[in-house]
């Protein structure tokens, strides 16, 4: 019997102590430690093992330009918006961890992911329902693949395997035993895992209770051994705390290779897929679904959703172009202006960030002599997503001094332009895709900065306007915005 051990964890970040602490001195946060118990050393085999354990070998140092590099092959997956968040398709060998907020719709996604591949093996791992459950959830989502629906192709359970050892589709386990689950794994052979979710696991070595810290982290390490040393690809569905991150230790976003947060307000049907780390491709990536009766749907125009159809035209609402990743879009921003009936303004920002709203503000007052300071001022960006580009500064500039002073912005108006505190209009990134999707779209003008147009000294290639049907206003002040819109 290995001896047991008392230690004391931190639930904000993982930090280990051999004794209670009020404030953790890792992450300062206070009274987050709590006691568990763990078990050191032992006879028990770990519940993965390698297959070649007795071949030990010592790895050496290599040169690099001695390495061979070859293309790393990814699998792509029917969902082209899942295949964007993750670089192109699913890597072989690599665990990925979701995280969103309880009802989102992390289970839908990741059973309709397993549901929609073809010719390959899949085990969903459950420890949070049933199999009639997840039949019935199954059943309201739409057929996979031509060959037949969910129906059709059906779920299994991994005992049926000795009827059709070499059958692809999706074999559903209702497990929270590592060790079990691995000795379904021996058996089956599947192509790619899913658990559901990660807090729900416990491992024997561990005595303490499943969720916890130590859990948590050794359940993960059990899993990341199993993908690398076979090469699975395994999908992890993480909770998150009221803050919004990540249930666990911090070390377990530090452990898988790539991290995505499902987004969304569950009173609007449209949800975001972003891309918060990842290994094998780009971090700033960006998927949109919307959610339906049947399940998920890709969205593969979201500026058509972000915008919104009206007959008459409106002040303080204008049309900004912004970027996720590789993919532009146009975004509705939207912006009030009243008077404040108590002595101390508000200043609330919906998918906005509160501190840059009070910087462009300031900048309007200062620079444009707009007396914005004793009025309250509210932005939103619709369609429940967040941003984060500073190229919606200027749209965002244009609507609240729109709705200051009651003039509608022109229809078919386009913004993009990061806003400096002197009152200049600055360059941003990849203008040429924004103007593209703005005349995709119909739109009839855009605000870009000058210093987006190379030097004329400076040895690169001068970007060609003339090839576009937009008539582009070149900018290089607020006040020349202001000029140009209300005269």
């Amino acid at each position: 019997m290995a001896k047991s051990k008392i230690a004391y964890f931190c639930q904000s970040c993982g930090f280990e102590s051999p004794k209670w602490l009020g404030k953790c001195p890792s992450c300062q946060q206070w009274n987050t430690f709590v006691e568990e118990v763990i078990e050191k050393g032992g006879s028990q085999a770990p519940a993965w093992k390698p297959a070649s354990t007795s071949q030990q070998r010592a790895n050496k140092p290599v040169e690099i330009s001695a390495i061979t590099y070859s293309e790393e092959h990814r699998l792509p997956t029917p969902d082209k918006e899942f295949n964007r968040v993750l670089g192109g398709g699913i890597v072989p060998g690599s665990l990925v961890l979701i995280g969103g907020e309880p009802g989102i719709g992390k289970s839908t996604l990741m059973l309709q992911l397993a549901l929609n591949m073809p010719g390959q093996k899949v085990l969903y791992v459950s420890g949070e329902e049933s199999e009639r459950q997840i039949k019935m959830r199954a059943e309201r989502l739409p057929a996979p693949h031509p060959e037949g629906g969910v129906k059709n192709s059906g779920l299994r359970n991994p005992e049926d395997l000795q009827a059709r050892p070499s059958a692809g589709g999706c074999y559903i386990l209702v497990e929270t035993s590592t060790q079990n689950i691995f000795k379904q794994i021996e058996a089956l052979e599947p192509d790619l895992l899913v658990i559901d979710s990660i807090q729900t696991l416990h491992s024997a070595h561990i005595e303490s209770t499943p969720g916890s810290v130590s859990q948590v982290r050794e359940c993960t390490a059990e899993l990341l051994r199993f993908a690398k040393e076979t090469s699975t690809p395994v999908f992890l569905i993480g909770h998150i705390t009221k803050d919004g991150m990540i249930a666990g230790p911090k070390i377990l976003e530090h452990m898988v290779d790539t991290v995505l947060q499902f987004e969304g307000d569950r009173h609007h049907v449209y949800r975001i897929l972003r891309t918060i780390k990842n290994r094998f491709g780009s971090a700033s990536e960006l998927g949109i679904y919307e959610m339906m009766g049947e399940g998920l749907r890709e969205v593969s125009n979201p500026s058509e959703i972000l915008l919104s159809h009206r007959d008459t035209p409106l002040s303080g609402v204008t049309i900004s172009a912004t970027l996720e990743g590789m993919r532009p879009m146009l975004i509705e921003t939207q912006a009030l202006v009243s008077a404040s009936p108590y002595g101390t303004p508000q200043r609330t920002a919906t998918g906005f960030d509160t501190k840059r709203m009070s910087m462009l503000l300031a900048v309007l007052e200062k620079r444009c002599g707009f007396r914005l300071g004793v009025k309250d001022v509210f932005l939103n960006i619709t369609g429940g997503i967040r941003v984060e580009d500073p190229a919606i500064d200027l749209g965002l500039a244009a609507a609240i001094i729109s709705s200051h002073e009651d003039i509608p912005i022109p229809f078919k108006t386009c913004f993009a332009g990061e806003l400096g505190l002197s009152g200049e209009i600055r360059a941003v990134n990849r203008v040429e895709q924004r103007i593209a999707e703005a005349q995709k779209l119909g739109f009839n003008q855009i605000f870009i900065s000058k210093y987006n147009l190379p030097a004329s000294g400076q040895d690169k290639k001068r970007m060609d306007l003339s090839r576009y049907n937009i008539d582009i206003k070149i900018v290089s002040t607020i006040e020349e915005v202001f000029s140009l819109l209300f005269g």
